[in-house]
């Protein structure tokens, strides 16, 4: 069989013997702070002598991206690429992805090291290959690892900063919280790494918000990286934990300096009361995440967000076809305030539907305003 023409398309050999090249397996460090992304990013390259590192960071304002490769020889690219809109999901799109295939395809290293931009992360990496494997081929995700300042923890990950308020901000438009970000990172790694150890209160917090048994680690130097490129990523376990519609039973705390409500019901929120009681639902240096469902959008998976003080909303997608709406928001804190957990709980309670409303108005009502239309857009109307 002939060689392709320049700019053909492949022989069918060709294709099939690129498609049977083994993996690379890629490291993604993701976290807020760059000295302790680094020092994990050291210790990882130093485990994996044969991996390639590549680091991108975001100039936001100047609307540049800049992309640093090196390995043990030394420094191999050092660019800087311009970005229509310089946030963390056009450089993961225009050019984190690309560049981690096109060195995955030369073969050359045995790992890729690749560590994303401050308060990017590694979820989106990992849902656009999911998504669209095809678009990188020559690559796997082997581990998602979180970098943590250990000093900071319960203000990294319950205080009210915002990211511009730290200088973190990926755009003029990005007024998202640290502690949204942190603790999103924290619930979607394989792997977490502070920089010391924390306080034991921070500990179990860390503990609580992480998928069970994922390993913490103190101490940088006990890295054992050999571990990492044989693949501890699961995927599908990994989403479910950080659902918003997770149904299994969340495991047991360790100990009492952390505490827990996982706040459950078959029932909607009546659209008015649990507006009156967004401030108690989400304030306070706790965190909290789930879903929800309104009578006047039954079909809508709404989805419930909080750290720090700071809550969002939002509609993600509708329900499966078969199942069952439901309402679960789990809270988690370190605070010694029973008084406000008892309130938590008493405001979950007052905004579901009643018993009556349930009788006399059922489960969907058919009205075409319900108050939420900023956060959810307006409502499609049932009839």
């Amino acid at each position: 069989m002939p060689p392709p023409e320049p700019g053909g398309s492949e022989s069918g050999f060709d294709g099939l013997r690129r498609l049977s090249q083994p993996k690379t397996p890629v490291v993604l460090i993701s976290g807020i702070d760059e000295v302790a992304m680094m020092a994990a990013s050291l210790s990882v390259q130093l485990g994996l002598p044969g991996a390639v590192a590549v680091r991108h960071t975001i100039d936001s304002e100047n609307g540049m991206l800049i992309r640093t490769v090196s390995d043990l020889t030394g420094v191999l690219e050092c660019e800087q690429i311009n970005l229509d809109h310089a946030c963390v999901s056009c450089a993961i799109r225009e050019d984190i992805v690309p560049t981690l295939e096109r060195l995955a395809a030369t073969q050359r290293w045995s790992g890729i090291i690749a560590c994303l931009p401050a308060t990017a992360e590694a979820v989106q990496v990992c849902r656009i290959l999911g998504w669209a494997p095809g678009n990188a081929p020559h690559i796997r995700i082997a581990a998602v690892l979180t970098a943590l300042e250990g000093s900071t923890v319960a203000e990294d990950l319950l205080g009210e900063d915002l990211l511009d308020e730290r200088g973190l901000a990926t755009g003029e438009d990005d007024r998202r919280g640290v502690a949204e970000v942190a603790c999103a990172m924290v619930e979607y790694a394989d792997l977490l790494c502070l920089t010391e150890p924390p306080r034991a209160e921070e500990t179990a917090l860390i503990r609580a918000l992480a998928r069970p048994k994922v390993p913490l680690i103190n101490d940088l130097s006990l890295l054992d990286a050999s571990i990492l490129t044989p693949g501890i990523h699961r995927h599908p376990a990994t989403e479910a934990w950080v659902s918003e519609t997770r149904t299994a039973d969340l495991p047991p705390l360790a100990g009492d300096a952390v505490w827990r409500l996982d706040l459950r019901s078959d029932r909607p929120f009546h659209p008015e009361r649990f507006s009156d009681e967004l401030a108690t639902l989400g304030s306070g240096p706790r965190r909290s995440r789930g879903c929800f469902w309104l009578p006047t959008r039954p079909h809508d998976v709404c989805a419930w967000d909080g750290a720090g003080g700071q809550a969002s909303v939002g509609r993600t997608r509708q329900w499966e076809l078969g199942q069952r709406p439901f309402t679960r928001i789990v809270v988690t804190g370190i605070d010694d305030a029973d008084d406000e957990r008892t309130a938590i709980e008493a405001a979950f309670a007052r905004s579901l539907l009643t018993d009556q409303e349930m009788a006399t108005r059922g489960w969907i009502w058919n009205e075409g305003w319900d108050g939420f239309e900023a956060w959810l857009g307006p409502i499609d109307r049932i009839a």
